[in-house]
């Protein structure tokens, strides 16, 4: 166990020094950025962090107060420190990357108030002053020794991709999306903060009087969107799908009803969104931790898929990904193992998709599994494993074997790894924004733009 010592104020003679160095990097800016409530753009872009002289002042805080106190407070004196005064003059900036060394060093002690003046030094890489000043403290009169605490990491949960996502949809026209059974605040409130970013274009589509008393109760004007009036959530999902078949509509939105109540509509034979493809919803998730968008499928629709549904899943996800400009997307398929097991269906099931892959049954992405989930997630977990795959530790689709494995999936995603998440039904004959009523704004909102997305793809198909 490491342990850090002080230094007394009889110990300490004018000229003991001491210093730490450290090198400056995004995290470090972005981390102070959230602590101090800083929401300047370089908080939240990164090539703006890099040429912007902003960073320069959040580096002079946290080198300058931070690291000083740091070395005071650790080093010399070390625990048992009173801190009275501190000034600073920043002379030089600090840019990213830069690697800078603090040192403090003794020069006067007051044996009256015990109290020591240090002078505090910051130099960069090319050992140009960067930060001079002085530092006055009280010191310990005794001796203290403590075990050093072990700091947790931190991992700021950034929605990088969730940002791309939405910088990818500005340029695109809204989406006329018929809005179903919006009753509720969240699903009012989502179609509503959709259209105030140039999402969607909404067509709302339900009771009346039960949409305006929600509206009334958010203080949101419904003057500016279109609403037809229906009896019950049962006759929205089916005016909604009227308007989709007669092209009215660009897409659906899901809102304040079952998923059962609406695909039921959808999926009517005669009069319903059916395509020659089997439909499956698509979950595409922002991970903190994870560097890329992670695409789950099917966690929602299918229960028990066969073989030649999980053909379909597995297409639908590719052309979903390719929509969001994910290049030949990697697709894992899971099951509890990577190895094939007579015994265990999903091992099979993936081990047949990957061969209707390479026989160009499934086209645009490739395709990889039985895969276990740590295999597909993970590069370190592959090597382990002796795994040699062109989708281990980086996937981009996770194919699940069925709703059960895939719905814990993704809500342990959410609730317990901080990911956010959207979701679409994908092999209708318009995009459906399909979102648990549970979800926020923000979910639904990345749900949009993820359907303009692929709106605009199969625009461009039919074109």
């Amino acid at each position: 166990m490491e342990l850090i010592e002080n230094k007394t104020f009889d110990e300490i003679k004018p000229g003991d020094a001491a210093s730490l160095c450290r090198r400056l990097t995004l995290q470090d800016i972005k981390l102070f950025a959230a602590l101090t409530g800083n929401v300047e753009p370089a908080s939240i872009d990164d090539d703006f962090a890099r040429r912007s002289p902003f960073h320069e002042v959040i580096a002079h805080g946290l080198w300058g107060g931070s690291l000083i106190s740091t070395v005071l407070g650790t080093q010399l004196p070390g625990p048992g420190t009173v801190f009275v005064d501190l000034s600073l003059h920043f002379l030089k900036s600090v840019t990213l990357g830069q690697q800078v060394t603090v040192t403090v060093t003794a020069r006067d002690k007051d044996s009256a108030t015990k109290q020591i003046t240090f002078d505090c030094l910051c130099v960069n890489g090319n050992d140009e002053k960067v930060i001079t000043g002085e530092a006055v403290v009280q010191a310990p009169t005794s001796r203290t020794r403590y075990s050093k605490l072990s700091v947790p990491e931190v991992h700021l949960q950034e929605r990088k991709h969730l940002t791309r996502l939405l910088a990818l949809v500005a340029r695109l026209k809204p989406l006329r999306t018929a809005v179903v059974h919006p009753t509720g605040k969240e699903a009012l409130l989502g179609a509503i903060d959709a259209a105030r970013s140039n999402l969607i274009d909404p067509v709302l589509v339900g009771p009346e009087s039960k949409i305006q008393a929600v509206a009334d109760e958010l203080g949101i004007d419904l003057s500016p969107y279109e609403l037809i009036a229906t009896e019950h959530s049962h006759a929205a999902a089916e005016k909604a799908v009227q308007l989709a078949r007669s092209s009215a509509v660009d897409a659906l939105m899901k809102g304040n009803l079952h998923t059962d109540e609406l695909m039921q509509a959808v999926l009517d034979k005669e009069t319903g969104l059916r395509t020659d493809r089997r439909m499956s919803h698509v979950f595409a998730f922002d991970v903190p931790t994870y560097p890329r968008p992670l695409l789950i499928t099917d966690a929602a629709l299918n229960i028990y898929p066969t073989l030649e549904d999980k053909r379909d899943i597995v297409q639908n996800a590719i052309d979903l990904a390719t929509a969001l400009r994910i290049r030949r997307p990697k697709v894992a398929v899971l099951s509890a193992v990577e190895t094939i097991n007579p015994k265990i269906q999903s091992t099979l099931e993936a081990a047949a998709l990957c061969k209707m892959a390479d026989r160009g049954q499934i086209r645009g992405g490739i395709v990889d599994g039985p895969l276990a989930f740590d295999n597909a997630v993970s590069e370190e977990a592959a090597h382990t494993k002796g795994i040699v795959s062109p989708v281990a530790g980086q996937a981009d689709i996770l194919v699940v074997p069925d709703v059960v494995a895939g719905n814990m999936l993704a809500k342990q995603l959410e609730y317990l790894a901080g990911a956010e998440g959207a979701g679409v039904v994908v092999g209708a004959r318009v995009p459906i924004i399909l979102t648990s009523r549970a979800d926020d704004t923000t979910s639904r909102m990345a749900s949009c733009a993820i359907a303009v997305m692929q709106a605009h793809k199969m625009r461009l198909r039919r074109d």
